[in-house]
C-alpha cells in the first residue's frame, strides 16, 4: 500500500512519533526561546507543519527535518518579534527559599539561559544542538542548512560570548580573615 494513497495509515505514524518527541523537543525549544510556554507552542506548530507534510518526508530524515523545521520556526519567530528575548527569568526570593536544596541549581540553570539569551540566534541554536542534543558539526550544518565551517564559527563564536558573560564568570571564594 502506498503512503500517497493511505493518508490514515500515516497518522498512527505521526502520531508514535510526536507523542515519543514531545519532551526532547519541548527542551530544545525551551533552550531556543527561554519560555517553557513558547517552547510548547513552538513545538506544536513545528508538528502542525511537519504533519501537513509527513507523507513526503523520508523516514531516515525525520529527525533532521524536524530539528531543521524547529529551528526555522524558531528564527521566523524573533524576527517576527523583533524584540530581545529573556530567556527563564529568576525565580523570586520567596520561591527561591521554599527550594533551599535546589537554589543553587536553579540559579546555575537561570545564568546560563539569561546568557544564551544574549547570543545571536543562530549562536543560540548552535550552541543547543551541539551541547544539549549532542549533534555533531555535519549534523547541525545540515540541520540549519549552513556550511561546517560556519557551524565551528558560531560554535567558536558563542562559547567565547558564553565565557566571557558577566552571569557565568566565575566568581571568587571569600576566603576567612581575608580584608576587603
Amino acid at each position: 500500500m502506498s503512503h500517497e494513497s493511505a493518508p490514515e495509515a500515516d497518522q498512527p505514524d505521526f502520531a508514535a512519533y510526536a507523542t515519543a518527541a514531545w519532551p526532547r523537543l519541548v527542551r530544545t525549544a525551551q533552550l531556543l526561546t527561554g519560555d517553557f510556554h513558547e517552547a510548547e507552542d513552538l513545538v506544536q506548530t513545528t508538528l502542525a507543519k511537519v504533519y501537513t507534510r509527513w507523507r513526503r518526508i523520508p523516514r531516515d530524515e525525520v529527525e533532521l527535518y524536524v530539528r531543521r523545521s524547529l529551528v526555522n520556526n524558531n528564527l521566523s519567530r524573533l524576527r517576527r518579534k523583533r524584540v530581545v528575548h529573556l530567556l527563564t527569568p529568576f525565580l523570586p526570593d520567596s520561591v527561591r527559599d521554599a527550594h533551599t536544596g535546589h537554589a543553587e541549581a536553579v540559579e546555575r540553570r537561570a545564568a546560563v539561559l539569561t546568557a544564551l539569551a544574549d547570543l545571536s540566534p543562530r549562536q543560540r541554536a548552535v550552541m543547543v544542538l551541539r551541547y544539549w542534543e549532542d549533534l555533531n558539526e555535519a549534523d547541525i550544518a545540515a540541520v540549519l542548512n549552513c556550511s561546517v565551517g560556519t557551524v565551528k564559527s558560531h560554535a567558536r563564536r558563542g562559547l567565547e560570548a558564553l565565557r566571557a558573560h558577566p552571569v557565568l564568570a566565575p566568581r571568587p571564594h571569600a576566603t576567612p580573615g581575608a580584608q576587603r
